[in-house]
């Protein structure tokens, strides 16, 4: 425990962390304590935990919504690692508490993890250990495959799949990609084919997993795509648990449809007791995707310079939960960003193809801020609905990565409105547009959507919809709405000309059940809806 120092701040490790992380708080003047066993003890943890101003962790720290509840003087969450599954992110935001994570100090052993599990599932190597230490010497029994020569099918290519991909190639693996962020230019560059999922399935000869776990991606690999896969297929998870649908995967192996499979990651962790354990042809880890001495030392050493840096400076980096903006900025620029961000949520969550560029249009005196942090925001929105563990400095690096062009516009003041962004997502079916502008109340505003003139504000529950500007579109939303008592809060139009293309944002008090979208996108005239959250 280190010794106390009048009005410096305090910061508790409450996980096993590399102890150089403790001596960077102690050289630059807070008080760290190291208590690595505390974050296993939940009531423990509780009662220290608001005499800190911050709290280093890794996964076992649970930070609950109960463990949240009653802080008032912490100000700084830092996760060594990229994961935070493990923290109540919208409490922390609640309470004013930055999170903060490393999203790209665990990179290199990931893939090398998921590299090794995919020799050892080729190899039979587990089995084969266990098999010669008994004293049964059965060569003829473990017949394994070559990698040389096999195609290799990455779900998710950001810095962890592109690593894995470069890896791959060395072993002269052909190597293909499904990634709706990856660009064909940037597929290109790291040497593999980008393909739709339905290709990859019906593809692979292995199927790798790095993408995080989102409502997009939960149960990716479900009973119906292993079925499509082929035959002998083998599967490597060291990405995230519910990514594959576990009953699915054991009846596969058990079937011998799936030849194998090696995972790091599960549903439920720790994995104590689980339907796939014994399941022949099985390679199981203990989630050790980030554990080498390496990457530990990394992350830990980046986290405790992090949140000394806040603590010390005010200085923000790799929060999920709050621009990096200055303090002399901060103020005046807080409802640009939000507006930034919720333009490009908005495209986000619209986007279902591969982005190929975004293209960001600041007018008037937005257009003298710090745009960095403006496109920062906007790639944030755009990114996170796909990838969640997204922020304003990892958005712009995702999206180098991947190959997506950004581009930005400064102009001064020419159309109505003294301050305008407009945010463009290029696909490779489309190009989609919306613009906004913050008044003087400090709220932002939708003021325009694929070039039709609409004013709204952004609402936590919203409806989005397209559809002929024809007589009976209003009358039969509101209809379903209230047969279904949804209640509806706002209701915004509008259109490009009479009886053209029409659009309507609705914004309802909570989120719009399937059954009431789906009675909406059956009404004749609609070609679109798309339920939004902001």
């Amino acid at each position: 425990m280190a010794p106390q120092t009048d009005n410096a701040p305090r910061v508790l490790i409450s996980d096993k962390l590399s102890p150089a992380a403790a001596d960077i708080f102690t050289d630059r003047g807070i008080d760290a304590d190291y208590l690595p066993n505390l974050g296993k003890d939940k009531d423990a943890l509780t009662a220290a935990i608001d005499g800190y101003d911050g709290i280093a962790i890794r996964s076992a720290t649970k930070l609950t919504q109960s463990v949240l509840r009653g802080v008032e003087r912490l100000k700084v969450i830092g996760r060594a690692g990229i994961g935070v599954d493990n923290v109540d992110v919208p409490v922390a935001s609640a309470k004013g508490i930055i999170v903060m994570n490393t999203p790209f100090g665990n990179s290199i052993t990931t893939a090398e993890h998921a590299i090794s599990m995919m020799m050892a599932l080729a190899r039979q190597i587990p089995e084969a250990d266990r098999s010669t230490q008994a004293g049964k010497w059965e060569k003829n029994r473990f017949m394994g495959v070559e990698l040389t020569g096999k195609t290799l099918g990455l779900i998710g290519c950001g810095n962890i799949g592109a690593i894995v991909a470069d890896r791959a190639r060395g072993l002269r693996m052909k190597v293909i990609a499904f990634d709706p962020f990856l660009s064909e230019e940037r597929a290109i560059e790291i040497g593999v084919e980008k393909v739709e999922l339905d290709a990859l399935i019906a593809r692979a000869d292995l199927i790798s997993l790095h993408t995080p776990l989102t409502d997009q991606t939960r149960n990716i690999l479900s009973a119906d795509t292993l079925a499509r896969t082929k035959p002998g297929v083998r599967i490597v998870n060291c990405a995230r648990g519910g990514l594959i649908d576990e009953a699915a995967l054991k009846e596969a192996l058990e079937s011998g449809h799936v030849a194998g499979a090696a995972l790091d990651v599960f549903a439920e962790e720790p994995a104590n007791d689980n339907p796939l354990f014994g399941v022949p042809n099985l390679v199981c880890t203990p989630h050790l995707g980030a554990a080498t001495r390496e990457a530990q030392e990394k992350v830990a050493l980046q986290i405790a310079e992090q949140m000394a840096d806040y603590l010390l400076t005010g200085a923000v980096s790799n929060a999920l939960n709050m621009p990096s903006i200055s303090a002399e900025e901060a103020p005046k620029l807080k409802p640009f960003v939000k507006l930034a961000e919720s333009l490009g949520s908005f495209a986000g969550q619209l986007t279902e193809s591969g982005i190929k560029g975004v293209r960001l249009e600041y007018e008037g005196e937005v257009a003298q801020m710090n745009l960095k942090a403006l496109t920062a925001a906007a790639l944030t929105g755009v990114m996170r609905p796909l990838l969640q563990d997204v922020n304003m400095v990892s958005a712009p690096i995702l999206a180098r990565e991947r190959g997506i062009r950004v581009e930005e516009v400064m102009r001064e003041q020419r159309g109505a409105y003294e301050n305008y962004i407009r945010l463009t997502v290029m696909t490779e079916r489309q190009e989609r547009s919306v613009a906004g502008t913050v008044f003087s109340d400090g709220r932002p505003r939708i003021i325009q959507i694929k070039g039709i003139a609409l004013e709204a504000e952004f609402s936590p529950h919203m409806l989005y919809t397209t559809n002929e500007d024809k007589p009976g579109v209003i009358g039969g939303l509101g209809t379903i709405f209230a047969n279904a008592g949804v209640n509806i809060a706002t209701f915004h139009l509008g259109r490009d000309e009479p009886g053209g293309n029409a659009i309507s944002l609705v914004a309802v008090d909570a989120a719009v059940p399937e059954d009431v979208l789906g009675a909406v996108r059956a009404l004749p005239m609609v070609q679109q809806a798309k339920p939004l959250a902001f």
